[in-house]
């Protein structure tokens, strides 16, 4: 568990699909991240996080004072085979609140500290200045654009300062 001023964040856990549900089927948070996804597919993907067996870095994001259900956030392997990369979700009625800046460099400090990655990486659709700007205030830089899923994309990266 990792614990911020005002969230909590857990792995995963399957009481936690309701949540998950929200954010795949919300037209706002999945503008920019291919559209809403049918609940069974959602549900079909869920299930093998927890049927794959191996450990998770994906959390669920409560807020501390309700643990409303808030958003995800995870570091997974990144499309390109090699880095980690830090991905987050969040309920439009928690944006611009700050939480997503807690529960995601919770999430970083976790995966330089814990973890022992030397860079985390980023990636978001050109077009979504909203993200850009947020990884750009939690310290990351652009490192390239690259074309996909029909989109130009940003990766950003975080090295790891000793």
């Amino acid at each position: 568990m990792l614990v911020t001023n005002h969230c909590i964040l857990r792995l995963l856990q399957p009481g936690d699909y309701k949540g998950i549900l929200q954010l795949y089927r919300n037209e706002k948070v999945r503008k920019y991240l291919g559209g809403t996804v049918p609940e069974h597919k959602i549900r079909e993907n869920f299930q093998q996080l927890f049927a794959s067996g191996t450990p998770s870095c994906h959390w669920a994001v409560r807020e501390k004072s309700t643990e409303s259900f808030i958003g995800t956030v995870s570091l997974d392997l990144h499309h390109d085979g090699n880095a980690t990369e830090v991905s987050y979700q969040f309920l439009p009625a928690f944006w611009g609140k700050g939480y997503a800046t807690e529960a995601v460099k919770a999430v970083i400090n976790h995966g330089f500290a814990a973890l022992g990655l030397p860079e985390i990486v980023a990636e978001t659709q050109t077009e979504n200045e909203r993200s850009r700007r947020f990884l750009e205030r939690l310290g990351m830089e652009e490192s390239r654009s690259v074309e996909r899923f029909g989109e130009q994309q940003t990766i950003y990266r975080l090295l790891h300062l000793n």
